[in-house]
């Protein structure tokens, strides 16, 4: 037995006895690097860690590159921690898989939330779906820089029409942090609306993701529905 396997030993104990919630943000993180770093004291540099970024959040947050240039932290215990938020991810995706019916904002709020779990760049998502608003597919329509997504117009209307849509739902995140509709929001949304009713699909809404919160064009009142899609719509 190795000098650390006692101690590892006795935190594995605690963690399956009681989870993480009386871990300390190092300590979480020695647990993780465990697996990684396997003959070695890796408390120091979880230490490193924390105090290098700040936070567990902005440790799983960093690039590989940066990860690595704290002592300790070499190419398996980078891919390690970068492997923990995308996990989380599909994780978060894979509970919402069940949702078939996008009946609401908040079952589409809902379906939608997880897919941009930890993405550090605008991304869009379409929604499409059926007259009676069973879900066909979510698919990735646009995907930008640090300060846009870039949504093609021309794009989401072939994505919805290949996937025999009668309406869909427009998502994308801004990295801000602040989930309200900018001017290039609103002009990208009336275009698109504009492009799908020639071929007499439905945007019913489009919703902005910041982080853990979202908001919703139609809600805002900054989306207008015809009074065919009010029949049915979300």
């Amino acid at each position: 037995m190795g000098v650390h396997d006692g101690h590892r030993q006795k935190m594995r104990e605690e963690f399956l006895a009681g989870g993480l919630d009386a871990f300390s943000e190092h300590r979480a993180l020695e647990l993780l690097l465990f697996y990684a770093i396997p003959q070695a004291d890796v408390n120091p540099v979880a230490h490193a860690l924390i105090d290098e970024f700040g936070s567990i959040s902005a440790v799983l947050d960093a690039e590989p590159e940066e990860i690595m240039r704290v002592p300790g932290i070499g190419q398996n215990a980078a891919v390690l921690i970068k492997l923990i938020p995308q996990l989380c991810r599909r994780y978060l995706v894979s509970k919402t898989s069940l949702i078939d019916i996008i009946d609401s904002t908040e079952t589409a709020g809902a379906y939608l939330l997880p897919r941009f779990h930890g993405v550090k760049e605008e991304i869009a998502y379409l929604l499409c779906m059926d007259a009676k608003r069973k879900l066909i597919s979510c698919k990735l329509v646009g995907h930008g820089s640090l300060n846009s997504a870039a949504v093609s117009v021309r794009k989401v209307v072939e994505t919805a029409l290949v996937q025999g849509a009668t309406s869909v739902i427009l998502a994308h995140n801004h990295v801000s942090g602040i989930a309200l509709a900018s001017k290039e929001d609103r002009e990208t949304t009336m275009k698109l609306r504009e492009a799908l009713a020639l071929v007499d699909i439905i945007l019913l809404d489009h919703l902005i993701v910041a982080g853990d919160d979202f908001t919703s064009m139609r809600d805002d009142g900054l989306l207008d529905i015809s009074a065919e899609a009010k029949n049915g719509a979300v």
